[in-house]
């Protein structure tokens, strides 16, 4: 199946997904031994995944995935990272991330359904990414990626991590990335799969983009 991105085929990212039914071509048969249910596909797919705009109402993220492949893979096994094995951080991509989330850096009342708000989700707002290089060139290395909003004609930073401490920042970089996850306590598989260098050298080839709505029925 050669139909491509225009057709809803060849998608692939940093959760390597089993579910994608066509994986570089070719069908890809469903694993009736699987613990999902419905069964999912043998293979996964991976790439590097930039969470541009994660949100509602109510919350927002933005989140790189960096990858220690080139591109698109079809992976089985141990490539794959399954949660369900246990081997989330064994496999080629970063699953978790390095997110920021105003709410749960510590600002609890930035975003969201209301004038009493910094950004006000009830009215229109332009959302504004910028990726930072080490040397201001577009083909430098990735050291920080900036977000920042504009509504009612004002321009708004975005928050501080304050949950981090003084000199955490309002973006995300290495540092930023490293003091999160020791903080939560969580795996810095960010920082082993090649930190920002990483995801700029994925950015630099080229991404598509994906547009979608989407729920969560595991975490309900």
């Amino acid at each position: 199946n050669h139909a491509g991105a225009k057709y809803g085929t060849g998608y692939c990212d940093a959760q390597c997904p089993h579910d994608i039914k066509f994986i570089d071509g070719e069908a890809n048969s469903l694993n009736w031994n699987s613990t999902s249910d419905p069964p999912v596909g043998h293979f996964g797919t991976c790439c590097a995944e930039m969470d541009i705009w994660e949100a509602n109402s109510m919350a927002t993220a933005y989140t790189p995935h960096p990858c220690e492949i080139k591109g698109q893979r079809r992976c089985e096994g141990l490539a794959c990272g399954d949660n369900e094995k246990g081997e989330r951080y064994r496999g080629v991509c970063d699953k978790d991330g390095c997110d920021f989330n105003s709410y749960r850096m510590g600002e609890k009342s930035f975003y969201g359904a209301d004038s009493s708000f910094s950004l006000n989700t009830k009215k229109p707002v332009t959302v504004v990414t910028q990726f930072l290089t080490v040397d201001g060139t577009d083909t430098g290395e990735l050291s920080e990626i900036r977000r920042f909003y504009m509504q009612d004609g004002k321009t708004i930073p975005n928050s501080h991590a304050t949950l981090l401490g003084p000199g955490a920042g309002n973006s995300i970089t290495d540092q930023f990335c490293s003091a999160q996850k020791a903080a939560f306590k969580d795996t810095n598989d960010f920082h082993a799969k090649g930190a920002l260098r990483k995801m700029g050298e994925a950015l630099e080839r080229g991404m598509v983009l994906v547009l979608s709505l989407w729920d969560d029925t595991k975490a309900n």
